[in-house]
């Protein structure tokens, strides 16, 4: 829903704010090319203009909304209106939001939310709000099909204002966007891809704090299959769609022969192994990369290997730190998340993989016990599995 007329789209951003001047700067310019390449990508009209404080982009009526959507999937956004350009007067603020009203307020209660970039404007915040609140008011009296009804707490429809020296804004709602930090202005991390609900969101949940992710999958040959592997790759097909100016090929690594001596020769402690194994690789990927971290999708006691103990003994094996976003999140939020960003379906078809996991679950490991019945080259195995990964180009 946005004023008629409106052909730019307002972003606010948060924890940008937090930063330094030079920072800030730095920042905002990171996101000025990320907007460019999501209007791009999606063949949305519109050039982005970098205003301190509140970035634009100036687009047409025709592809307002196209513009909004691209700007509330970009990472550092907290949210985004839809705004028609005034000039920065009263009655010119006034006679844009009783169109705007005439249009969309048919009833109920109503407010109006106005603010000021800069405080040596000649009239208050509250003035605006007074005077458009009087305005919309009287021509909604003079309609006569309703009467108007105030509410400042809780109305049902607000009419938004944000005045600058040069130009003011008026919309009528504020779109959430993911929030964070601009995508890339973070050091990258290599994602332990599995096609599964949880690691795609950790994938985005980073991404989300500036870091472009190097999509890791490992093949775990016939625990696995095309159908697993075509789902992890579909799920960083749809991270993908956030950063189309970023590579997101996947280092495919094969993991199929040691899954299955993992399976045949351990009981005890196998998928402990199993997580030292594709922690070595993403080391040794990592390393190629110049990555700075690790990122998983485990939860603290989701699975009987993820324990905080089982993570003490598992995590030994890299020097690099490992990243889990999703440490603290129930199950039901995770998905919740999985469903908003896309990813959910991919993750949730039937790919009919042979379960590795033992009938005896580890929770309480100690690393020295599982140094002793794991496979004695099980390290340099990850790191010659490393060596052969091949990269497979998803888009971006």
């Amino acid at each position: 829903m946005h004023p008629p007329g409106a052909d730019t789209v307002l972003l606010r951003h948060g924890d940008v704010n937090t930063k330094s001047n030079t920072v800030k700067r730095y920042m905002e310019g990171i996101l000025v090319e990320n907007l460019e390449a999501l209007l791009a990508d999606r063949e949305v009209t519109g050039d982005v203009e970098q205003r301190w404080n509140r970035p634009l982009i100036h687009t047409t009526e025709d592809d307002v909304e196209a513009a909004l959507q691209a700007a509330t999937d970009a990472f550092g956004v907290v949210s985004a209106s839809a705004c028609r350009r005034v000039e920065p007067e009263p009655e010119a603020i006034y006679e844009v939001l009783v169109e705007a009203a005439r249009e969309h307020y048919d009833g109920g209660t109503f407010a109006v939310d106005a603010r000021r970039a800069e405080k040596d404007l000649p009239f208050t915040s509250e003035d605006i709000a007074r005077g458009g609140g009087t305005a919309i008011w009287e021509a909604v009296e003079e309609h006569g099909t309703f009467d108007p009804e105030v509410d400042l707490d809780d109305p049902d429809i607000t009419f938004g204002v944000e005045v600058h020296d040069d130009v003011a804004f008026v919309y009528l709602e504020s779109v959430d966007g993911p929030g964070g930090l601009p995508l890339g202005s973070q050091a990258p991390m290599v994602a332990l891809v599995s096609g599964g609900i949880d690691s795609p969101v950790a994938a985005y949940e980073i991404m989300k704090r500036g870091s472009r992710v190097i999509p890791v999958y490992v093949d775990l040959g016939d625990y696995g299959g095309p159908d697993h592997e075509a789902r992890a790759m579909e799920t960083v097909a749809t991270l993908s769609q956030y950063a189309p100016n970023f590579d997101t090929s996947v280092y495919r690594v094969p993991g199929g022969e040691t899954v299955a001596l993992l399976a045949e020769t351990m009981e005890e402690g196998r998928m402990l192994s199993l997580r030292r194994f594709f922690y070595r690789i993403a080391e040794q990927i990592a390393e190629h990369t110049n990555a700075s971290g690790i990122v998983t999708g485990e939860a603290i006691g989701q699975k009987s290997s993820q324990t905080g103990q089982n993570f003490a003994a598992t995590s030994r094996v890299t020097d690099l730190p490992i990243h889990r976003p999703l440490l603290t999140w129930d199950k039901q939020d995770i998905v919740a998340r999985a469903r908003e960003i896309g990813t959910y379906d991919d993750s949730t078809i039937n790919a009919g993989c042979n379960r590795i996991a033992p009938d005896r679950a580890e929770t309480n490991a100690q690393l020295e016990r599982l140094l002793e019945v794991e496979p004695d080259d099980l390290l340099e195995r990850a790191e010659v599995a490393a060596r052969e990964a091949t990269l497979i180009e998803i888009g971006g």
